[in-house]
């Protein structure tokens, strides 16, 4: 299990400066990175995030994840107790390899996951490649 000693810290801060509400400090979001068939697969946790309140972008091979999660709306005379979960907005930034396709990303969003798929691009795929033999006229395969 990890600990960030400052968690608590920035807590008891917003509590006493009154800043638990506002969006200015973008928070890093979990992800998981890995590579299935001929695509890359990531993976990023946004639970309780509205659909519509998730960007995604890449600039080059830039890809940028933004999201915001906005205080529920409570019935008035509703006194919030504990609040740990955090508000405001989400951000992670992730190179992407000359070899990933970035105009064919697709995504998804299921069960607080928003799932990018990004295909490998044909020139990186492994493929034969046919020469000539010299003398013979005969043509034979190399594997790459």
């Amino acid at each position: 299990m990890r600990t960030d000693p400052f968690q608590e810290f920035d807590r008891i801060a917003q509590r006493l400066l009154g800043t638990s509400g506002t969006w200015s400090r973008p928070t890093a979001m979990p992800m998981d990175a890995y590579r299935e068939g001929d695509e890359y697969v990531i993976a990023f946790d946004l639970p309780g995030v509205d659909p519509d309140a998730i960007d995604v972008d890449v600039e080059r091979n830039m890809l940028t994840v933004k999201a915001e999660r906005r205080p529920p709306t409570r019935a008035e005379g509703v006194q919030m107790e504990l609040s740990e979960r955090p508000l405001g907005v989400f951000s992670r930034q992730v190179m992407l390899a000359d070899t990933l396709d970035v105009e064919n990303i697709k995504g998804d969003y299921d069960a607080g996951v928003l799932t990018l798929r990004i295909p490998i691009a044909e020139r990186a795929k492994p493929r034969k490649i046919s020469i000539s033999a010299l003398g013979d006229g005969s043509r034979k395969q190399l594997g790459s």
